[in-house]
């Protein structure tokens, strides 16, 4: 498999998680949390034809003119959801296509959204490269990171499969 845009979140968010994934483990059916996700992107595909395009192992959710949009319902990682967006910024570069990335959070309970704005720069880039590294190399390993549970964990799909 791959380094995909939803690995590198994982692996920023939580490298059990990217590992679970990425060897195919998939417990994400089960979840509200991704069913919701998905909801707001049927959503969005309705108001918008410029929606969730393919691009070789990424799939991005938006593309204007100017911007790579992806939507999430909660800004509770910001950090994953930046590299993610980064990372399909430069699968983009690398086929002659530059967009900035624009970050939107769509708080379900809150009734209002928060943008965000990237840029993809040489730092970024590099960064980028050692992430991938990085990624494939714990893909690789036998078995998945330790359990680490912690706060974040009681939202994540694979939460009841971690604390077994």
């Amino acid at each position: 498999m791959g380094v995909t845009g939803t690995l590198v979140n994982y692996y920023i968010h939580c490298k059990r998680q990217c590992w679970l994934h990425g060897n195919r483990i998939n417990l994400e059916d089960n979840s509200e949390d991704v069913k919701i996700g998905k909801a707001l992107h049927e959503v969005k595909a309705a108001e918008s034809a410029q929606t969730e395009i393919a691009v070789e192992n990424i799939k991005i959710d938006k593309i204007t003119k100017d911007y790579l949009v992806e939507i999430k319902k909660s800004d509770a990682d910001y950090e994953a959801v930046k590299w993610q967006v980064l990372f399909y910024l430069n699968v983009l570069k690398k086929k002659g296509i530059e967009r900035q990335g624009k970050i939107e959070f769509v708080e379900k309970n809150k009734g209002d959204r928060k943008i965000y704005y990237v840029d993809l720069d040489e730092e970024n880039i590099q960064k980028l490269s050692i992430l991938e590294t990085e990624i494939i190399e714990l893909l690789n390993q036998s078995a998945p990171p330790a359990v680490a549970i912690n706060r974040k964990c009681t939202k994540c799909a694979y939460y009841t499969y971690c604390c077994i």
